[in-house]
């Protein structure tokens, strides 16, 4: 059962099929196959816009419940940005979120990072850190990429 599970859940891959998986579980509004994204260690650790940090697996789980009692999270990762090891992987991105306000639904952006490590289950989310955004695209401050001759 579980392996049927995760599976479905696309978990068996890299850490962008679990981000994926991680997303399309908020727009569900999900709670086990969201779960099941996250590692299996009690150092986890989630941080929602201006929100506390959140440590372990239940505590993160009483945090989307509560949020998933108001609706699915409509969320889409853009931009990411990827620095990935052997046994690690770290995503920086912009979260496109339509929120549902008085006169209709609009795009609001949050900045978030996303670490993930290579388990025996496979690769699963040890860090979710989400920072308040705009209601425009944020835009990005960067070095301009070196030209290599």
């Amino acid at each position: 059962m579980l392996k049927t599970k995760l599976q479905a859940a696309n978990l068996e891959g890299d850490a962008d099929e679990v981000e994926a998986a991680f997303y399309e579980a908020l727009r569900n509004a999900d709670i086990e196959k969201l779960m099941a994204c996250w590692a299996d260690e009690d150092d986890i650790v989630c941080i929602h816009p201006g929100g506390p940090r959140v440590v372990g697996a239940m505590a993160i789980r009483a945090t989307f419940e509560a949020m998933f009692a108001n609706g699915s999270i409509r969320a889409w990762p853009q931009r990411v940005r990827k620095t990935v090891s052997v046994a690690s992987a770290v995503h920086s991105l912009l979260e496109r979120v339509e929120v549902l306000a008085p006169g209709g639904p609009h795009e609001a952006w949050v900045i978030a990072t996303n670490v993930y490590i290579k388990t025996a289950q496979g690769w699963r989310i040890v860090v979710h850190h989400a920072s308040p955004g705009t209601s425009s695209e944020v835009q990005e401050v960067s070095n301009p990429p070196a030209v290599l001759h």
